[in-house]
């Protein structure tokens, strides 16, 4: 039995819905509130928990020789916190894990997760990277850089689908080697009960690193026409973005994150998605609505 943990999420749902497709038994822990109906008419076992609350998982991963973790309180609120969810929640899963006799704990960290930080979302996501480590449980720990569909698709994508200019944070020429979501959900899939994977930690990132000069190209091929372009200076908001992600395009816009996927592809016989293929799967969906 595998059980899935924030399938009620994008990343979480493609993963729950990739394992249903193959076949495997899977259990999804969501709390009572979430719409987990489809995917429980799919055919996956759900069982009513919440990360907060210890006893809910135990009861959760009875049975359970697999765990893969894409849940996150980023987008959450009231008593969904990083503190509450990415930090003290993981430990709960993990403990509960520990107690089950887990067989593999997979676990979705981030690029920048570092324990030392000062930013509480990279903070949260290395200390739990040190806790599954020295919790003894076998483990594969993903870091994916962002992912295309959010960065380059709100910056880009989304303006450019709805006729409105698309603001660049910066130079917008550092490059970012951002992955497909539907490949991060792959790499999960194919980590489990895979020797390869066992007590490792891989970094994911796209084909290749783009800038977000490049990504307005790349959208430009896409639709047939030139995009209207601006820019902000880093600090300064960004039109139909909120706040946080203003800061975060501002970060990016100080450093290039390029990713070498050569091994990393070839260990789990993945091909990556390219940006094209992503912005013109949302052109399409988003012309047939």
């Amino acid at each position: 039995m595998i059980l899935v943990v924030g399938a009620t999420g994008d990343l979480g749902g493609k993963v729950a819905r990739t394992l249903l497709a193959q076949g495997r038994p899977i259990r999804i822990l969501v709390r009572a509130q979430a719409n987990y109906q489809p995917l429980a008419e799919a055919g996956a076992q759900v069982v009513l928990g919440d990360l907060k609350q210890r006893d809910t998982l135990d009861v959760a991963c009875q049975g359970v020789e697999t765990i893969i973790t894409t849940a996150n309180a980023v987008a959450r609120g009231g008593e969904d916190t990083i503190q509450t969810v990415d930090l003290e929640g993981n430990r709960h899963l993990i403990d509960a894990a520990k107690a089950a006799g887990l067989r593999q704990f997979i676990f979705v960290s981030m690029l920048t997760a570092d324990p030392k930080s000062p930013v509480l979302l990279n903070q949260a996501k290395g200390s739990t990277e040190d806790y599954l480590r020295e919790s003894g449980i076998p483990h594969t720990i993903f870091a994916p850089n962002g992912f295309m569909e959010m960065m380059f698709g709100a910056v880009v994508g989304m303006p450019a689908m709805m006729g409105r200019p698309v603001t660049i944070v910066g130079t917008g020429r550092r490059k970012h080697s951002f992955i497909s979501v539907g490949d991060v959900a792959r790499f999960l899939c194919a980590a489990i009960d895979n020797p390869a994977a066992i007590n490792q930690k891989f970094v994911l990132g796209g084909p290749q690193a783009l800038s977000f000069r490049a990504a307005v190209a790349i959208y430009e091929r896409a639709l047939g026409h030139q995009l209207h372009v601006s820019s902000v200076a880093p600090g300064e908001p960004v039109p139909g973005l909120p706040p946080m992600f203003a800061q975060v395009l501002a970060a990016l816009d100080a450093y290039d994150s390029p990713i070498d996927m050569t091994e990393t592809t070839r260990t789990f016989d993945i091909a990556l998605t390219s940006l094209e293929e992503v912005a013109r799967r949302a052109i399409t969906k988003a012309v047939s609505a």
